[in-house]
């Protein structure tokens, strides 16, 4: 423990053995050294050590004090180095929060090797469409799409995403291929109701220039991967996160509408709650995620 505690300079101090020895360590003039200690006796009510000209002595009291010091002091050494452990050996309970259909295909095959990597880690893994309040839910991360909602969150970014307008081929074949984004008013539009009130009003940036329009269909769900299997059998036009979609265009199943049309705003971050200091199970579930999906990401997007 730091001499600039009271515990620190009374156990400096008794080692000592003398005010100028004192002072020297401590980088004081002895005067100054006195006028603490006196401060520090005071606030105690009780005389801790006896004074010559030369020597100090401790007390009864100086020595009762001296000796439950050096235990408070090492007791909160053991405790600093085991804090300062699990910052680098990570252990304990670390709860996740993800989308349904992320969390399926890409958190679970990550958990699961990171798990066998460090098993003295719980992961929890909850998985819900809906938004959660990380902080007051008591998660220690959480993987967004998007922008971060407020300040008392810190994000870092995992991927970049986009999500496009994507058809099967029998459904193309049937209604024919939008040309223009003002074509889709013929389309039956598959629509995801999750947390946007405006689920209908689709926006599109290409290049500086963007644009908003308003669809409509006969389907509609608030799960994505439901949704997702309606546009797979043909039933519309869905706009979809590119990594979901990406090896259903390399395997044919699906094909991009208007592909030079995209929602730009979909990155994928793992958001946590602002701290000084992230554990070290948060900091390396992280960076493992984000490796593993950088090694994903350069299997190729969806066209």
């Amino acid at each position: 423990m730091s001499s600039d505690s009271d515990l620190g300079f009374f156990v400096l101090l008794a080692r000592k053995g003398n005010l100028s020895a004192a002072a020297l360590e401590l980088n004081l003039s002895p005067p100054a050294v006195s006028k603490r200690l006196a401060k520090l006796e005071d606030r105690l009510g009780v005389r801790l050590l006896n004074r010559t000209t030369r020597r100090i002595s401790l007390t009864s009291e100086g020595e009762a004090y001296f000796q439950s010091a050096i235990k408070i002091m090492r007791e909160i050494e053991e405790l600093e180095q085991r804090v300062a452990t699990a910052r680098e050996n990570p252990k304990g309970l670390l709860r996740v929060n993800a989308t349904f259909g992320f969390g399926r295909e890409y958190l679970t095959p990550v958990i699961s090797e990171f798990s066998h990597l460090y098993p003295e880690v719980e992961v929890q893994l909850v998985l819900s469409d809906a938004p959660i309040n990380l902080v007051e839910e008591g998660f220690d991360l959480g993987i967004w799409f998007g922008g971060l909602p407020n300040s008392r969150l810190r994000a870092r970014k995992l991927q970049d995403n986009r999500r496009f307008l994507c058809a099967s081929p029998s459904y193309l074949a049937r209604k024919g291929v939008p040309k223009t984004l003002a074509d889709l008013a013929g389309h039956n539009c598959i629509i995801l109701r999750q947390d946007n009130a405006s689920y209908d009003l689709w926006k599109f940036q290409r290049g500086q220039h963007s644009e908003t329009v308003r669809v409509h269909g006969t389907l509609s769900s608030n799960d994505g991967e439901i949704a997702l299997k309606w546009v797979l059998d043909g039933h519309g036009i869905m706009l979809r996160s590119e990594w979901d979609i990406a090896r259903h265009i390399r395997a044919n199943r699906l094909c991009l509408v208007l592909p030079h049309y995209a929602q730009v705003d979909a990155d994928i971050y793992a958001v946590y709650p602002e701290r000084h200091n992230v554990s070290a199970k948060v900091r390396l579930f992280i960076d493992y995620l984000h490796k593993q999906l950088q090694g994903r990401g350069e299997e190729g997007g969806p066209g």
